[in-house]
């Protein structure tokens, strides 16, 4: 069918960063932080989790109160809105949830992190809005999931990579001037796009977006670690198509929309599966994600 997925390619032979470790692709080892390790320095670690621990409930005004809110926003783009209003869907059905903690999709179709990291961009005005919706303020946000990609990318790696740091780097800033109590910035990279059919972000670029992530969380972990909102993956969303991961995740010709980039309902639901899982687990969010 024309515009149909590419459901032939069912594999591009790239390693997930998670199972990489000391290995390197181009050069450039594998693992979500350093060594090729997939967990945080606990160093690192520690300075999350007081962060973590600073999130509370709070008012309009940014103040602490029993009764306010803890609101987490989701910034990028169409892959993130998709997949953030799914996890928004399955989190609040979740008994678990701390009620005072309010999910704000945050993301929009079509704001790549080329528009976005313009601070005067209308994408900004968009999320106003969202948080107006949600009777929230940008005082009581305090934790964001950030998945972004550059729209139709054309450089080689690294310069891809490099390109789609800075970016995040732009953004970060941002997000750093616009929320006062923020305190935790979760990064996702792309999932796998060997389905593509258009040029809007296949791979390599979707796999290589990982090495943008983990760059960006390096350099704020090595050059100034305590200052501003902690930087941290949460969690990692590729896996090499129908050869999977080793954790057993495939993403399948199923989980894709026709253009074989944005995900279908299957493959919405298990990028908030594995969101949900994430946040009901790691150490740096389960104290403010789940009901005490």
């Amino acid at each position: 069918m024309p515009g149909s997925a590419n459901c032939d390619n069912i594999s591009v032979g790239f390693s997930p960063l998670i199972d990489l470790g000391l290995g390197t692709y181009k050069g450039y080892e594998g693992g979500l932080y350093l060594g090729g390790s997939n967990e945080p320095p606990s160093a690192y670690e520690q300075i999350g989790l007081q962060h973590a621990q600073a999130i509370q409930p709070l008012n309009a005004n940014g103040q602490p109160d029993a009764h306010g809110k803890i609101v987490m926003l989701s910034i990028g783009m169409s892959n993130a809105t998709l997949e953030f209003q799914e996890f928004i869907r399955e989190a609040n059905a979740d008994p678990q949830k701390n009620p005072n903690l309010e999910l704000v999709d945050g993301a929009v179709s079509g704001q790549d992190a080329e528009t976005i990291k313009n601070p005067n961009a209308t994408y900004w005005t968009i999320v106003d809005h969202r948080l107006a919706n949600a009777s929230a303020t940008n005082e009581q946000v305090q934790s964001i999931w950030l998945k972004e990609a550059i729209e139709r990318p054309t450089e080689s790696f690294p310069v891809d990579a490099q390109h789609l740091q800075n970016d995040l780097a732009a953004i970060v800033e941002i997000l750093r001037q616009r929320f006062p109590n923020l305190q935790i910035i979760y990064l996702a990279s792309r999932t796998y796009a060997g389905y593509a059919t258009t040029n809007l972000n296949p791979e390599p670029y979707a796999y290589e977006s990982g090495f943008a992530v983990k760059g960006l969380i390096i350099a704020h972990m090595t050059n100034d670690p305590t200052s501003g909102p902690w930087l941290a993956w949460g969690p990692y969303l590729w896996t090499d198509g129908l050869r999977g991961r080793s954790d057993g995740l495939v993403w399948t010709c199923d989980d894709v929309q026709s253009d074989g980039t944005h995900p279908s309902a299957s493959g919405q639901q298990k990028v908030a599966g594995l969101l949900l899982d994430f946040f009901e687990s790691d150490p740096t969010a389960i104290g403010w994600f789940i009901s005490q």
